[in-house]
């Protein structure tokens, strides 16, 4: 590997040159030239944990969320990235599987690698991001909230269970079920609040009996869906609240017809995010579409934003801090995005 001396001596220049150019301080157009095309030239690397040192902040960030193999988070994840990548920033790569212990650890090492920042789909609704703000990280709550008054990106989830339900009635159905995620987590408790407000209004038959709770993932709407069949007056519809529940209710209904990739006839489902694998026929099915990208992106902008308002505060040697939650006098900022309802077209008994 290249050394920085040796930098210098193809560029012609001193190694407190290289070190400037490589360290954003003032250096002439020419001479920055010059040792650009050394470095690229001798494949040279400068040492990112020295210049963490140095800077009191790194490059990198962290992106924490719950579910890698959930293809929702595998397209934030990879927006977050697109974005940082083009503001010279990388991305570290967290999975906390809903796991508050693990999430913490994770955090730790973000303070002890000296991370720019955090992008965090929290576990829970206890997470404790003191420590990350109390070392004046900026950190971004994405898909989920937190107690603590930082950035976020969210969805509108309560309207997105509600149109999930509203479409069912429109189609005719009347017990209409639902498949809830975890209690405690945001999203889960305002999409089933949807769900709720939506069969108060419009649904005769639907009440508690026909609500069942899932762990975001497959096995969990395959047990919910199981469950509700069982029941001695069955549902007629299902609203499951993530897509990956989604996929194993679709199972046990497939199932129940022995007809692979069919939904059981005169059965009316509506999945809030869009299904990962294409085994099933989407006229059958409503989806509430979740803008998972924009999420990514604009959560992965909030955080560049604050990376850099603390950077020139830093060099402009104030004392404010573009952290919100330790004392900044910047607000934290808030993005609501709406998801978008396509009704599946069939109708009940049809």
């Amino acid at each position: 590997m290249a050394t920085i001396y040796e930098v210098a001596a193809l560029a012609g220049v001193s190694p407190a040159t290289v070190s400037r150019v490589f360290n954003d301080r003032p250096v002439s157009a020419a001479k920055a030239a010059l040792v650009r095309a050394a470095a690229e030239t001798l494949r040279f690397t400068p040492n990112r944990t020295a210049r963490s040192l140095r800077k009191q902040n790194s490059e990198v960030i962290a992106l924490v969320i719950p579910d890698i193999e959930n293809p929702f988070f595998t397209t934030l994840a990879r927006a977050v990235e697109d974005r940082a990548q083009a503001a010279g920033l990388s991305v570290v790569l967290c999975n906390s599987d809903d796991d508050p212990e693990k999430e913490a650890r994770y955090l730790d090492i973000a303070i002890s690698e000296n991370m720019a920042g955090v992008i965090l789909a929290p576990a829970s609704d206890h997470s404790d991001l003191s420590a990350v703000i109390a070392r004046r990280r900026p950190v971004v709550a994405v898909d989920r909230t937190t107690g603590f008054d930082i950035d976020s990106v969210m969805i509108d989830n309560r309207p997105a269970g509600r149109a999930a339900t509203d479409a069912l009635i429109a189609a005719g159905f009347t017990r209409i079920a639902c498949i809830a995620g975890p209690l405690g987590i945001v999203t889960a408790d305002e999409r089933r609040g949807g769900w709720g407000d939506a069969v108060q209004d419009g649904a005769e038959g639907a009440g508690s009996e026909l609500l069942r709770f899932g762990n975001y993932r497959v096995d969990g709407g395959r047990s919910a869906m199981l469950e509700l069949l069982a029941l001695s007056d069955p549902p007629d519809a299902v609203v499951v609240s993530n897509n990956l529940m989604g996929v194993g209710a679709l199972e046990v209904l497939a199932e129940a017809v022995r007809t692979p990739g069919a939904v059981a006839p005169g059965f009316g489902v509506a999945i809030i995010g869009d299904l990962p694998f294409a085994t099933f026929a989407p006229a059958a099915i409503t989806v509430v579409h979740l803008p998972v990208r924009e999420l990514g992106t604009a959560a992965a902008d909030l955080l560049i934003a604050r990376i850099a308002e603390r950077a020139a505060g830093e060099r402009a040697g104030s004392d404010v801090d573009a952290a919100p939650g330790a004392g900044t006098r910047i607000p934290a900022r808030t993005v609501v995005l709406a998801g978008e309802i396509v009704p599946a077209r069939i109708l009940a008994d049809g």
